[in-house]
């Protein structure tokens, strides 16, 4: 570098000033939090409109492209907005563009599209050079009177030109079409509305300025969303117009139809705002493919240019309400979140219905001020240049000659000036009049032009004299508008009745619900079992496939909620009608869709929650001979993925559970045919995660079978069935009471025919037992049926077991139940 050249970083600093780091990070964050919250992403409540559809809207304006003129290239309007005003990138202001001329996305579309703007499905819109737009009759409501000073106008980005603050906007534009962003650390939310009722409010609020929300709601009863639907109670739309803050449920609006064979159809006519309908064509679809949405046949997207139609066609037999109620909790019914915040006054504030209309109405005040005084200027201009030419043409001979007589123009503005009074602006329009003006005839219409610029002044000057005269132009003003404009609403309101669960939807009967080794499971009325006598084979309850067994079979109610117990020790929660219901001759559906069972995981009790209050206990007992008591508040909230019932030993499994109330006695069984009979209170109560104590004394090879509560006098027996299909009643009460960890007494014979002890029950008389065997034979049977005898008896045939199969579970149906 030459010497005669000065280092540029050879320059003294006036001032150094010492600054914290977080501090000038933390001012600067805010800096930036704030344009982005004033320049981007909020709307002004004034005009409902974010900088960059301003500055869209005004360019269109600008460049003539308004709903008389024929369309234009939106690439061309694209290319106008960055250059002059909204310098942030091509894409962006593209995508605003589009989302106005959308109709499923505003209530009232400002811009008028031609081409494709995209679609509910989520199509995007055709590249900008080959679309075509322009402004939307509505849109130009907005920016009416715009050019009479009615709003404050800045300088551009580079000081080129001026754009206005905000437009002044003849309707509620922010509740009329909503708005949706993103700021720093807020956003808004706010919903569209229908222009006719909320034009009603406006009109009601400035009449009754103490009008409550509540009044205000007597007009505008809630959202409009521009694709219909339905929303679901009125105390979340009036927490939302109260607070600015509130959580809609929107539903889509659909009808059940009866469609051949006997069959029904669901057919979707409308969606939620937003909705997305190809995936939510698609998600539906996934819900059947995985089973967790049953009763579907065949669904398709029948909509068209004239609307939305999606159908669903269910399967004969299937329960439409139960499909109908599975399609709102998943898919057709979304919330929609409330936030209306806006900027006032440069700053977010969050609004309730009452104040945005009040901050609006200020605005709409301001505007028909400006504009009246704006108008009022001029018609006093335009009357003085009329005084000047009536005086003139009352002159006519006298001023024809003074012109003429001028050497200049200027000598003949100076004479007028001197001679007749005129001002300058009169004197120069007087020069510039042709000759014919001063004809009477035209003197005439001069007349009558003063005339009617006298009564504009006089109704401009009350206007601006008068709070009420101008509130009555602002009214007269929005009616034009709703007149113009509003049409019937779209979106319903439907009262909550309270949400209707899928429980309510499930006649409630009793199910007999089988489980196999390999977790499939499924649900049959247990109104298909017609009672047999003992010894019967039964018939097929279920095809299980080569190399699974059944291993449970249970009876409950489809309105149960149940703890289901597995031999790991791990308690899950499930509601029965969740349990898929089946024919007897299907296999079942595999449990993991329902609980999160373990490999090897099977479910060897279950425990209806109506059954277990808070002072009972969950007795638990093993095939060790372990036994245990906790208490039922401690199954009060189990998690989807279960919690532990009990701590096992190594090769130790949980076998059955019984609910007990603290008083009653113990009576377990072995598959070795002992059983031993003790008070409960002999097990002290403790937590879910300790092992138990012991219960019985097992001989070598024995394991336990079952569990079963009896308490003095109840009068049940106990019912014995063993794995070959043979069994016995025997009174409780030939059960003598001793204590804990002793061998017992001998209960049934299980050498040669009899085989092992498969499970055992306490019944009475007028009880239905439901016996399956692990290949999938199924039979019902009167417990009366089976012989009452002693204890230390082989017992009689209870069902005809094939060869190669075997008892594999037993339930009871109580007396009564059908």
């Amino acid at each position: 570098m030459s010497s005669d050249v000065p280092d540029p970083t050879d320059v003294e600093a006036r001032a150094v000033e010492n600054v914290r780091i977080e501090d000038e990070m933390e001012q600067s964050y805010i800096d930036y939090a704030m344009s982005v919250i004033a320049g981007r992403a909020l709307p002004r409540v004034e005009d409902g409109l974010k900088p960059v559809h301003r500055r869209i809207l005004y360019a269109m304006g600008e460049m003539g492209v308004t709903s008389g003129s024929s369309h234009r290239k939106s690439s061309s309007i694209v290319g106008e907005t960055m250059g002059d005003y909204h310098p942030h990138g091509d894409q962006a202001i593209y995508d605003t563009l589009v989302r106005m001329a959308q109709d499923f996305s505003m209530r009232h579309p400002l811009v008028d599209g031609q081409g494709n703007f995209g679609s509910m499905d989520g199509d995007p819109p055709a590249a900008q050079r080959y679309t075509e737009a322009r402004m939307a009759p509505i849109a130009e409501e907005l920016l009416e009177d715009i050019e009479k000073d009615t709003v404050d106008f800045s300088a551009n980005y580079d000081d080129r030109l001026q754009e206005p603050d905000v437009l002044p906007a003849a309707f509620p534009n922010l509740l009329v079409n909503g708005s949706s962003g993103i700021a720093v650390g807020m956003s808004t939310n706010i919903p569209p509305h229908n222009l006719g009722e909320v034009i009603d409010a406006t009109i009601e609020l400035i009449d009754d300025p103490d009008a409550t929300v509540e009044d205000l709601m007597d007009h505008v009863t809630g959202p409009d969303f521009p694709t219909g639907a339905n929303i679901v109670g009125r105390d979340a739309i009036y927490n939302a117009y109260k607070t600015g803050r509130g959580r809609i449920r929107v539903r889509a609006e659909y009808e059940l139809e009866e469609w051949k064979n006997g069959r029904e159809r669901i057919v979707v006519t409308e969606l939620p705002f937003q909705a997305n309908k190809a995936r939510l064509v698609e998600r539906i679809a996934e819900d059947v493919t995985e089973g967790d949405l049953e009763g579907i046949s065949d669904l398709r997207d029948e909509s068209d240019r004239d609307g939305v139609r999606i159908v669903i066609e269910l399967k004969r037999g299937a329960n439409a309400d139960v499909v109908e109620n599975k399609l709102l909790e998943s898919r057709l019914e979304r919330t929609f979140g409330v936030i209306t915040l806006a900027l006032v006054d440069g700053q977010p504030q969050v609004l309730s219905l009452k104040e945005t209309l009040e901050e609006y109405v200020a605005h709409r005040r301001e505007v028909v001020r400006r504009r009246s005084e704006y108008e009022l200027a001029e018609a006093e201009d335009r009357a003085h240049i009329l005084e000047g030419r009536l005086k003139a043409v009352e002159n006519a001979e006298d001023v024809v000659e003074l012109i003429r007589d001028s050497e200049t123009r200027s000598d003949a503005k100076t004479a007028l000036r001197d001679v007749y009074g005129f001002s300058a602006d009169q004197a120069d329009h007087i020069v510039r009049m042709q000759l014919g003006s001063l004809t009477s005839m035209e003197a005439a219409e001069i007349e009558a032009e003063y005339d009617d610029v006298q009564a504009e002044i006089e109704r401009l000057t009350e206007i601006l004299e008068s709070e009420q005269e101008l509130l009555e132009v602002i009214k007269a003003e929005l009616r034009e508008v709703k007149a113009e404009y509003a049409d019937e609403r779209r979106t319903s309101i439907l009262e909550d009745e309270g949400t209707v669960t899928h429980e309510d939807l499930i006649p409630e009967e009793d199910v007999v619900v089988v489980m196999t080794e390999d977790d499939y499971v499924k649900r049959m009325p247990a109104s298909q079992f017609d009672p047999q006598g003992r010894g019967g084979k039964g018939i097929i309850g279920a095809d299980v496939k080569s190399g699974d067994r059944v291993t449970s079979v249970f009876r409950a109610n489809t309105h149960d909620y149940l703890l289901c117990f597995t031999n790991q020790g791990t308690v899950y929660q499930l509601k029965t009608y969740e349990i898929p219901e089946m024919s007897r001759t299907a296999r079942g559906k595999s449990a993991v869709n329902l609980l999160d069972l373990e490999d090897d995981e099977e479910i060897t009790a279950i425990v209806d929650t109506d059954a277990v209050d808070a002072e009972e206990y969950v007795t638990m007992v093993t095939q060790d001979g372990y036994v245990k008591r906790t208490a039922g508040e401690e199954f009060e909230n189990i998690l989807s993925t279960g919690i532990i019932a009990a701590s096992l030993g190594d090769d130790d499994e949980l076998v059955d559970v019984e609910v007990t109330d603290g008083s009653q006695d113990l009576v377990i069984a072995t598959e070795g045919g002992m059983t031993i009979r003790f008070d409960e209170s002999e097990v002290r109560a403790m937590g879910r995660n300790a092992r138990g104590v012991n219960g019985i004394k097992l001989e070598d090879g024995d394991a336990v079978a079952g569990l079963v509560a009896t308490e003095e006098g109840d009068g049940r027996a106990l019912l014995t069935v063993t794995r070959n299909g043979y069994g016995k009643r025997t009174p409780l009460s030939a059960y003598s009471s001793q204590s804990r960890y002793g061998k017992g007494l001998i209960d049934i014979k299980t050498d040669g025919r009899n085989g092992p002890v498969t499970d055992v029950k306490a019944v009475t008389v007028g009880d239905h037992l439901v016996i399956m065997s692990e290949e999938g034979q199924i039979m019902r049977t009167r417990a009366d049926e089976i012989s009452s005898v002693g204890r230390n008896t082989m017992g009689v045939t209870v069902m005809d077991v094939a060869d190669g199969d075997a008892v594999a579970s037993v339930d009871v149906l109580p007396a009564g139940d059908d």
